[in-house]
């Protein structure tokens, strides 16, 4: 087969569909084609810095990612070609689209050892549609945060950021029985989609914004102040300010989950966090959350399409790129890599 084109990352600022040799399988590898691949936060970010790689190993991108086996080693047992799967990309270490030597907008995705680790390339239910397979891997990033901080059907949730891992996060939170879930942005396209999933959406500029939160969930005291009785709250911005705030917002006992990629320090009332016994867990990845999230959509119960707004065939990459940058309109683009 002639050579493929593959997204890199050569510099700052600097992303390239260059043209690569297609991979070869291996008797432990599995090779996929790859129908869609999600543009993540994390790309943009990697771009922005220029990659993890060097300049003299461009970094491969994306890790969003479904397809079908298009080869299977002798050695793989548990897929085979043709069947619908869905990449774990941090399986086994190998770090698909940050920082390994393979990336999911390709035609072909090499899969190195999947022989050994099953979970690498799980397959897809029947019942799960073709145009929810690249929302796993999000997905899965909201469910090991709503598993970190050990979510329950009688919590009150404020999910900071109606993005791709915010709206993620109201998919599963609602399957686990929450109502009246906060979702607090500053896009109405963002909002709207929290709407349509179900949440409740309050404006982040809004200067109403903490008794809009105590209308919803109810009021604690603390030391003569009146605070949200919010009991979970989700950051999934990677803004400080915000993460500040919530902190100063939060009331006692309740438990914050930092989800959002942070990328300068941010200044903690310790005081005010040991007095309200507040609980702090960062939530970064996943480890068992594929496996759960797939049965969660094969239930039936989830319905996460609201969060795709846009679709574009990997030969006009920049375009969908470009779109992703402008959350005042996008929430999540997919590529199409077999166009």
């Amino acid at each position: 087969m002639n050579d493929i084109p593959q997204a890199r990352v050569h510099g700052v600022g600097d992303l390239r569909l260059d043209r690569v040799a297609p991979p070869t399988c291996g008797p432990d590898d599995v090779v996929v084609r790859v129908r869609e691949c999600g543009i993540c936060g994390s790309d943009l970010g990697y771009i922005a810095m220029g990659g993890l790689t060097g300049p003299d190993d461009p970094m491969r991108l994306g890790h969003e990612l479904w397809g079908e086996v298009a080869e299977a080693g002798a050695n793989v047992g548990h897929v085979a070609p043709g069947d619908r799967v869905v990449v774990q990309p941090l399986s086994r270490g190998v770090n698909i689209g940050n920082g390994g030597p393979e990336g999911g907008f390709t035609p072909l995705l090499l899969v190195r050892g999947a022989a050994s680790d099953p979970a690498t390339t799980l397959k897809l239910p029947p019942q799960i549609p073709d145009n929810w397979g690249a929302l796993i891997e999000p997905l899965s990033v909201a469910q090991h945060g709503a598993n970190r901080v050990a979510a329950r059907a009688d919590d009150r949730a404020v999910i900071y950021g109606g993005g791709p891992i915010g709206l993620s996060l109201v998919q599963v939170l609602r399957y686990r029985g929450l109502d009246n879930i906060v979702v607090v942005d500053l896009s109405e396209r963002r909002l709207q989609a929290a709407r349509e999933m179900g949440a409740i959406a309050v404006r982040g500029d809004d200067p109403g914004l903490s008794e809009k939160l105590i209308e919803v969930h109810g009021a604690e005291d603390f030391f003569g102040m009146s605070l949200p009785a919010s009991t979970v709250w989700f950051e999934a911005t990677g803004v400080r300010q915000v993460f500040e705030a919530i902190v100063a917002t939060a009331g006692p006992g309740s438990r914050i989950c930092l989800t959002g990629l942070h990328k300068e320090p941010a200044t903690v009332d310790l005081v005010m966090l040991l007095a309200k016994e507040v609980s702090l867990v960062p939530a970064m990845g996943y480890t068992v959350e594929f496996d759960e999230v797939i049965d969660m959509l094969a239930s039936g119960e989830l319905d996460p399409a609201a969060m795709v707004t846009h679709h574009f065939p990997l030969s006009d990459l920049d375009t969908a790129f470009a779109t992703a940058r402008d959350t005042g309109r996008a929430i999540k683009v997919i590529v199409d890599c077999q166009g």
